[in-house]
């Protein structure tokens, strides 16, 4: 019997069009643009700026740029994950609004977060999914309104993170492409250095927490800066030995986009040079659960069929993980 294996068919995208970039921010916090660039590699991030628009509004837009370019219908469509930390409002679905605009009327939905980790945790629930036989069209969406949640005043904080929101399709495959092979990891001690205070069921939302600036994220850079760099890139490193894989074997690394450093040292570690590592952290900053597929999607283009590609992330929690997949199609804007 053939193995199924779930392999990413189409990608998707939506970033506003507002951009803020580092000049600006240089007249809101004691920063100027090459202190950013030089520790972080962020020339400008992407912000939302339509009035009463929050996660679901760009999470709808990734979905139809994917549903436009490859044809398929949304009615097709058996299952949608919107990974997220931004979720449009507590307790209901970001997922459910999400896939009822686009059309998927035959589809079940729900919200996954794991902070930056969200969209590779994805991954792996949509391949089992996929290999259960079970379902046949499963869209996972990356997106966060990181704006929503920003101090515009803490300096640590606003010059890293943008908005925006990617999207891909997993369908089954029969040729041995899509996911090959998993790590994913968590660890609650990392619960205290990047978070945010109030709002949740510790600490419920009053006049209180609002005048201190509880509802903003919080973040310890130094610690987590160390559990990001020697954790990615372990796990990138464990995605290539398990899987008997050399450098030569591998033509993408697709990493997480919070911080130019973290992944030339994942890069480094596995011995990538710098034109096989995907990076648009310039760009976009830090998109949360949107840096993989925005990745997938800018780069869609230099992807072939075949292609070896290792996913690496770390998020708040902590919480990090890689994946290794075979990619499964040619672009019809392939570049010779």
């Amino acid at each position: 019997m053939t193995k199924i294996t779930a392999a990413i068919t189409a990608v998707g995208k939506y970033v506003p069009e507002h951009t803020l970039t580092n000049k600006e921010l240089e007249s809101m916090v004691d920063t100027n643009d090459e202190w950013i660039t030089t520790r972080t590699g962020i020339k400008e991030r992407r912000i939302l700026k339509e009035e009463g628009a929050g996660t679901s509004f760009m999470a709808i837009r990734a979905a139809e740029d994917l549903l436009n370019k490859s044809g398929v219908n949304a009615s097709e469509i058996e299952v949608v994950i919107v990974a997220t930390a931004t979720p449009d409002l507590p307790v209901a679905s970001t997922a459910a609004y999400t896939a009822s605009k686009i059309g998927a009327i035959n589809a079940f939905s729900y919200d996954l977060q794991a902070a930056c980790s969200s969209f590779l945790y994805a991954m792996s629930t949509a391949s089992r999914y996929i290999e259960s036989g079970r379902y046949k069209k499963v869209l996972v969406i990356g997106a966060d309104k990181m704006s929503s949640i920003i101090d515009y005043t803490d300096r640590a904080t606003c010059i890293i993170f943008g908005d925006g929101a990617g999207a891909v399709l997993f369908e089954p495959n029969s040729e041995n492409l899509g996911l090959q092979d998993e790590y994913l990891r968590s660890d609650g001690i990392g619960r205290e250095y990047l978070k945010i205070e109030a709002g949740g069921s510790i600490l419920p939302s009053s006049e209180e927490t609002v005048k201190k600036g509880q509802h903003f994220v919080h973040q310890e850079g130094r610690t987590v800066f160390k559990f990001a760099v020697s954790n990615m890139a372990d796990v990138a490193e464990k995605m290539l030995v398990r899987n008997h894989l050399t450098k030569e074997d591998i033509q993408w690394l697709v990493p997480h986009q919070a911080n130019k450093r973290i992944i030339e040292a994942t890069a480094n570690r596995v011995g990538l040079e710098e034109e096989k590592v995907m990076m648009n952290i310039h760009k976009y900053g830090n998109t949360t659960s949107a840096t993989l597929p925005l990745l997938l999607a800018d780069y869609e283009k230099d992807l072939k069929k075949g292609d070896n590609l290792i996913f690496a992330a770390f998020g708040g929690g902590f919480t990090w993980g890689a994946i290794y997949l075979k990619w499964a199609y040619n672009s019809k804007n392939q570049t010779t």
